[in-house]
């Protein structure tokens, strides 16, 4: 597989910056580590960008996560290898990267539960990092950027 161009994201080398800068104005946001990866997997999955697939089950796998966790979450709803906050972590991302899927884009419940789980800035941060995920996602996938490719 041969992406199309270049990484837009190397060719507008500020544009990268621009999203590394918003990526590292969360990391102090109460989010857990684990939860971050989870949500960037799960959009990736979404989304069909198996750059960031890649990439974010190779975290997963850094930050000590077994296999099966890593293997299920696609499945996060039947799997039972994660905690309630996380499964309302996953359905937010779920909601917000399918926004155009269903005529209320984020049901009240399913951001309730979030809200149930997350205080006000690890709630800011969550909703922050799904839509960078979803940047990031689109970019590789606009160009078909293969896995093990970043050029």
């Amino acid at each position: 597989m041969q992406a199309r161009m270049k990484n837009p994201l190397l060719v507008l080398p500020d544009a990268l910056q621009g999203l590394l800068a918003i990526d590292k104005a969360t990391h102090n946001d109460g989010l857990p580590a684990v939860t971050r990866k989870l949500v960037h997997l799960r959009a990736s999955q979404i989304n069909g960008c198996s750059v960031c697939v890649d990439m974010h089950a190779k975290e997963l796998k850094q930050e000590g996560q077994k296999d099966e966790r890593i293997f299920a979450v696609s499945a996060w709803r039947e799997a039972p290898y994660f905690t309630e906050a996380e499964r309302a972590a996953l359905a937010l991302t779920e909601a917000v990267t399918r926004i155009a899927d269903r005529p209320d884009a984020v049901p009240d419940d399913v951001w309730s539960e979030a809200a149930k789980h997350y205080d006000e800035e690890a709630l800011a941060g969550l909703v922050v990092q799904i839509g960078l995920i979803n940047v990031f996602n689109r970019v590789n996938a606009a160009v078909k950027m293969p896995v093990g490719v970043w050029n």
